[in-house]
């Protein structure tokens, strides 16, 4: 192996905006399969280079898939003995150093693939977030960028019930009537990190009404950015109000980070 090539690895795994854990081999003793400073990578679905394989390597992915899963940021070690009990012939000992490497990655799902959406999703792409770009009309996707996920369906409530915990909801369709059953959805559903509506105070008023008049409460109205975006970013052109949206979503995941 190439002494810089978990270096390469990293990097391409940071562009891909990927989580993983980069396992060390601290020390050993006796008979090991690996030398010390042996390194390992491993994502949620893959893994890179090796630290020799067997039930040591088996149970350290385990491990660092764990963290993973668990979304472990402190780094830790372990001891193995490599014997029979771990099912290995070596019999020495070594020490692997877990490291997770998670980037605080915000999920943002934008309904509606009109001109402001577009130009907000072309924003987003250049930050460290996953996005769900969502729409029913087929021919609205007509650019888009690298790593964006794209949803076209009929019924866009689909994507509110499969985005994650702690998402960032943006509504912004063609359709008023679409605009309310997914804000209301949204505001029900409460586990969202941030929701935002585009439209004026008029949009929001009347919405809040019938919101109203749909069980949500008082509380959970007072969690919607309607108007949506920074009130010091001016302007009526779709980059603009992109821009004013984008702002505040950074203002937002950064605080929560």
């Amino acid at each position: 192996m190439n002494d810089d090539e978990w270096i390469s690895i990293l990097m391409q795994l940071r562009e891909r905006r990927e989580p993983c854990v980069l396992l060390t081999l601290l020390a050993d003793k006796g008979s090991v399969p690996r030398n010390c400073g042996t390194k390992m990578i491993v994502g949620r679905e893959h893994t890179y280079l090796t630290i020799g394989g067997g039930h040591l390597e088996y149970q350290s992915v385990a491990m660092a898939r764990a963290m993973l899963e668990n979304q472990s940021t402190v780094p830790h070690t372990e001891h193995f003995n490599l014997g029979a009990r771990l099912g290995q012939c070596c019999g020495g000992m070594t020490t692997v150093l877990f490291e997770p490497l998670i980037q605080a990655q915000p999920q943002i799902i934008v309904f509606g693939a009109g001109h402001v959406g577009q130009a907000l999703v072309a924003l987003l792409s250049t930050l460290p977030c996953h996005i769900t770009w969502v729409d029913e009309r087929p021919d609205s996707f007509a650019c888009v960028p690298q790593g964006v996920h794209i949803v076209q369906t009929d019924d866009p409530l689909d994507a509110v019930h499969a985005a994650p915990a702690n998402s960032y909801f943006i509504v912004m369709t063609h359709s008023h009537p679409r605009d309310l059953e997914l804000t209301e959805a949204i505001l029900k559903r409460g586990d969202y990190r941030y929701l935002g509506l585009i439209g004026s105070h008029t949009k929001r008023q009347r919405f809040e009404y019938r919101l109203a008049g749909k069980g949500v409460t008082a509380d959970q109205l007072s969690t919607l950015r309607c108007p949506v975006g920074l009130a010091q970013v001016k302007g009526k052109l779709p980059t603009e109000i992109a821009v004013a949206i984008a702002a505040e979503l950074i203002a937002v995941y950064q605080a929560a980070s």
